[in-house]
């Protein structure tokens, strides 16, 4: 079911060769390019246009009123809803912290320096709502947004039958602090957040995932809007050694290979017999897993068991890959937390499976995957933040510092940049300041 590679065959082969993570579709992207553009033209016209042409049907009103708000908590279990606020809680606890005030960097009756933290004016999140719906998408999504201070966050999400979104949905963006819900999904959702049509508003960044066709949306809409990230198929590794658990593994591999049938999962290990064991373990619970079909269709085209000389060689190779998650399922874990340089989310000990931080821990589940974790990190306040820095200098500071800031301008050629230093010293000087 999981196939064997030795490290230079995992490197050729997921790294460098066939099964690397690929772009978008180009048949994908024309596709979104034909939807985008045309809404961006025609505006209402042509988003009513190809939400019935999608969807079957356009809704009555786009935004989900207060009313139907009101009636989606009769319709979801207590339990169901204690479960998201408890998750709610830990996710603004942990991203709570990241908060940033205004600062001067330096201070002098002659200079200051410094940063303006502002939120983002307005935000869209989207969230699929199709065949499954994700609720922990809403919170990841809009609780750091609402921490910000974004002014408007707006969520999209398809309704069902053009009647009503899931229910459990506007629960959480309730909890979440979702200002507005459009009944909307698909490219149309992401070409209206981005130009707006003459009843939604556009907005300044758009954050959530989605298909292929969202990801696309997103990618053309990039530098008219912000975006989060194009995500890619998900994945996890884990790396272990003789005092894992089989079966803690083999439950954590599925658990991400259900996903969908691209989903990328690995063992690093240095035990044969923990590669062994987890084969079998994987056979048994796939065996009465609802999305079996996927989970092993994953699994046997996309994950990869390697046999590893040294713990070393496991981080190596987890750092070329930098996955969205990593489980470090190995005897005293915290030791080896300073090994990890590309990774997500990094997910300690043999009792945190992945699933732990997709729901409730805190830490956010929208991270970087296909490798960008070498360069990228996964969703956070910061997301919602614009940073703007400010200098002051008096006459006397600028005195001191003009022959170095005109040296360097007419070392670049660039004489404009030095006569508008140049010209207030010349004034100070014919004025006797």
């Amino acid at each position: 079911m999981i196939r064997s590679f030795s490290s230079r065959e995992f490197i050729n082969t997921f790294l460098n060769g066939t099964k690397k993570g690929k772009a978008l579709d180009e048949s994908i992207v024309k596709a979104a390019n034909e939807v985008i553009d045309s809404i961006r033209v025609r505006g209402e016209e042509a988003l009513k246009e190809y939400v019935e042409k999608f969807d079957g049907v356009v809704p009555e009103e786009w935004e989900v009123t207060s009313k139907e708000r009101e009636e989606a908590w009769n319709q979801v279990p207590e339990s169901l809803i204690l479960s998201l606020k408890k998750a709610a809680d830990n996710i603004k606890g942990f991203h709570s912290k990241q908060l940033q005030q205004s600062r001067m960097m330096e201070v002098s009756s002659d200079i200051m320096t410094g940063q303006l933290f502002r939120p983002l004016k307005s935000v869209g999140i989207y969230v699929p709502g199709g065949t499954a719906c994700y609720p922990s998408t809403v919170l990841m999504n809009a609780i750091p947004a609402v921490l910000a201070g974004v002014e408007e966050v707006v969520m999209v999400t398809p309704a069902r039958n053009a009647v009503q979104i899931a229910p459990i949905l506007s629960v959480a963006a309730d909890i979440a602090g979702v200002h507005k819900i459009l009944k909307i999904g698909g490219i149309q959702a992401i070409a209206a957040l981005a130009y707006g049509t003459e009843k939604i508003n556009a907005v300044h960044k758009i954050v959530g995932p989605g298909n292929a066709y969202v990801a696309a949306a997103k990618s053309i809409v990039y530098g008219d809007v912000g975006i989060d990230m194009i995500a890619g198929p998900s994945e996890v590794v884990i790396i272990a050694d003789d005092s894992a658990n089989p079966c803690f593994i083999a439950a954590d591999l599925i658990a991400q290979a259900e996903h969908d049938t691209n989903a990328r999962t690995f063992l690093f290990s240095i035990s044969e017999n923990i590669i062994q064991e987890t084969r079998l373990e994987l056979e048994k619970q796939c065996a009465v897993l609802p999305r079996r079909e996927i989970a092993e269709k994953s699994l046997k085209l996309q994950s990869a068991a390697v046999k590893v000389a040294t713990i070393d060689e496991a981080f190596y190779l987890s750092n070329q890959l930098a996955p969205e998650h990593l489980e470090i399922q190995l005897d005293h874990p915290l030791e080896y937390l300073g090994k990890v340089q590309n990774a997500g989310s990094v997910f300690l000990g043999h009792h945190t499976p992945e699933a732990l931080g997709d729901y409730f821990a805190g830490p956010n589940h929208v991270l970087p995957t296909n490798n960008t974790a070498r360069f990228s990190s996964g969703l956070s306040v910061d997301d919602f933040v614009k940073k703007t820095t400010y200098i002051y200098y008096s006459k006397q500071a600028l005195e001191k510092a003009a022959p170095h800031v005109m040296n360097l301008a007419e070392s670049e050629q660039l004489d404009g940049h030095a006569r508008a230093v140049g010209i207030r010293m010349k004034q100070h000087t014919e004025r006797g300041m």
